[in-house]
């Protein structure tokens, strides 16, 4: 994607001089042209043409892999304006992928050079020339999804000009439509200076694309090819965390940033950060069933917490994100290995092999799946109610190269969108304690098992024999009712038909566990801050798993390894 395009800018400017200019137009002081439709003197014929080297859209494809496929897919989105076409490379592969496309563009030239390129791919552009502030002027209808990438946006230098093109954005979606935008990591280029990995936008071999000024209102790029050949761009340096303000007060309701394509904050300044903006966060009704005045759905509210960017980045951080259920502790303190420790274990109380399928009952990352899978050369389906996780383990699994063994969907295990009897395995790792239905999930589990199959789980319990309010502020740090219990699941296992086979209890490990969180996140929370955890989350947080290490160590707790059989 080119570094900007914010769209058909002056309308009283040449008609599409940019066509016919071979050199770059500045004024006598090139760093005081800061105006947002200065572009049009910039992306001229004979720079369009080299973008392509810039980019390489082998390498670009390669490094991107299916991140805005999957991002799309996820969310059931089809219909695609891409605002900021470029020379095509979004375009192209979306309607590769089977969306439907209409590529927009203020450069002439780019969208020209665009159209090029699709036809030498065998595809025809639905193209047109619009300016973001008067988009909806210029497109018919409205769009499941807008993309704005290759740091496009960062060609508006006058806050009323983002503003106003964000709302026009927000207007020509749909009512859950959703956004993705993305910008370079100028944080770290103004706090610690240009360093770039230049691995995951602009991949090209025979191009150097470096900042030869910046300051905290103009960003000049500069741009040297292997034939000598040099070209700039000045751009407006705007914040990661600015830019999400903006978003928010747009109107969009939820906004996930990622770095270079991969898992929220995993990489230390990243080149890139992409925004996905959701103009929807409705989520209440949406699993279906009617909600009395007052009453909180707890898929809903499950949802919404683990989709929140606290706990995102605190379970990514904290847990490797990998994964986030207990760990087995007898041989190790560290909280990764403990994890894959409990995943070991329960591997080889089953017997798979090839051509067996599992359904992970609340995936989170994915972590287990992809363990498994990679041992036994079992099948297996994740199903998870976060998209924000669910988008996290696809890259994941792409990354390991397990996309035809792992399945990723969003949704819920008391309604498994699954046909009977079509799965070996059930599992499921820490996540049944936040249904508020745990008998229908253990009746869901035996109808999607074949004969034969076994359900295999942990769970945070409750003792058998805790009195009321005894455990309440346990529950409150989920927004809990209650918790199960083991005589609880083996009475509903064996009231949807189970066999019991093994309670293997556990219970110290749990408390092992939520200590050694407790211990890391209190050694990691400037860490965390700085990565835009909220005080309150930590605050929050810090007191629930003290409350859980304290219920443990009362005896209140249980927890452990449960294995029931379908006849």
């Amino acid at each position: 994607m080119n570094e900007a395009m914010t769209a058909q800018a002056n309308m009283t400017a040449p008609d599409n001089a940019d066509l016919e200019l071979d050199e770059q137009r500045y004024g006598e002081d090139p760093l005081g042209d800061r105006d947002t439709d200065h572009y049009r003197n910039e992306y001229v014929m004979a720079f369009v043409n080299k973008w392509d080297e810039l980019i390489d859209w082998d390498g670009r494809a390669s490094s991107e892999g299916q991140f805005f496929i999957d991002i799309l897919r996820a969310r059931g989105k089809e219909s695609v304006l891409d605002v900021a076409t470029g020379t095509g490379f979004h375009s192209v592969r979306l309607g590769e992928a089977g969306f439907q496309v209409t590529s927009a563009d203020g450069s002439a030239a780019m969208l020209s050079k665009a159209f090029e390129n699709a036809s030498a791919r065998g595809r025809i552009l639905k193209t047109v020339q619009a300016d973001w502030r008067w988009l909806n002027r210029d497109i018919n209808g409205k769009f499941d999804a807008i993309i704005c990438l290759g740091n496009s946006f960062t060609h508006l230098y006058e806050e009323a000009d983002r503003r106003r093109a964000l709302a026009e954005f927000y207007a020509a979606l749909k009512h859950d439509g959703v956004l993705i935008l993305d910008q370079r990591n100028y944080d770290a280029m103004l706090d610690h200076g240009f360093s770039s990995k230049h691995k995951f936008y602009y991949c090209g071999d025979k191009v150097t694309a470096e900042p030869e000024y910046i300051d905290d209102g103009l960003c000049r790029m500069k741009y040297d090819f292997d034939d000598g050949q040099s070209y700039t761009l000045n751009l407006c340096p705007i914040r990661k965390n600015y830019m999400r303000r903006l978003l928010l007060e747009a109107g969009f309701q939820r906004v996930r940033t990622y770095g270079d394509f991969q898992e929220t904050y995993q990489e230390n300044e990243p080149d890139f950060f992409v925004h996905v903006a959701e103009k929807s966060a409705m989520r209440i009704g949406k699993w279906g069933g009617a909600l009395a005045d007052g009453e909180v759905d707890t898929r809903a509210a499950t949802e919404d917490y683990y989709d929140s960017d606290d706990a995102d980045t605190f379970y990514s951080t904290i847990w490797g994100g990998e994964d986030l259920h207990i760990g087995l502790y007898g041989d190790t303190r560290d909280i990764r290995a403990a994890s894959d420790l409990t995943v070991d274990r329960m591997i080889d109380k089953l017997s798979l092999g090839e051509g067996q399928r599992v359904i992970d009952f609340g995936a989170g990352y994915g972590g287990a799946m992809r363990r498994l899978v990679k041992r036994t050369g079992a099948e297996a389906l994740c199903l998870n109610i976060s998209a924000t996780q669910n988008d996290r383990n696809r890259h994941l699994v792409r990354q390991a190269g397990l996309a035809d063994k792992i399945t990723v969907k969003h949704g819920v295990f008391e309604e498994v969108p699954e046909t009977d009897a079509s799965a070996d395995v059930v599992w499921s790792q820490d996540a049944i304690l936040h249904s508020s239905d745990r008998a229908k999930v253990m009746a869901e589990a035996y109808r999607v098992l074949k004969p034969g199959g076994t359900l295999i789980f942990t769970d945070p319990c409750q003792a058998d024999d805790v009195a009321p309010g005894v455990l309440q502020p346990v529950y409150n740090r989920l927004s809990l009712p209650d918790l199960g219990s083991f005589r609880f699941y083996r009475e509903a296992a064996e009231a949807a038909g189970f066999q019991l086979v093994e309670q293997e209890d556990l219970t110290g490990d749990l408390r092992t566990h939520y200590a050694r969180v407790l211990e890391e996140l209190t050694a990691n929370a400037d860490r965390l801050r700085d990565l835009g955890v909220s005080a309150q989350y930590i605050d929050s947080m810090s007191t629930g798993l003290q409350h859980w290490v304290d219920a443990a160590d009362a005896g209140n707790l249980a927890w452990g390894i449960q294995i029931f059989r379908k006849p």
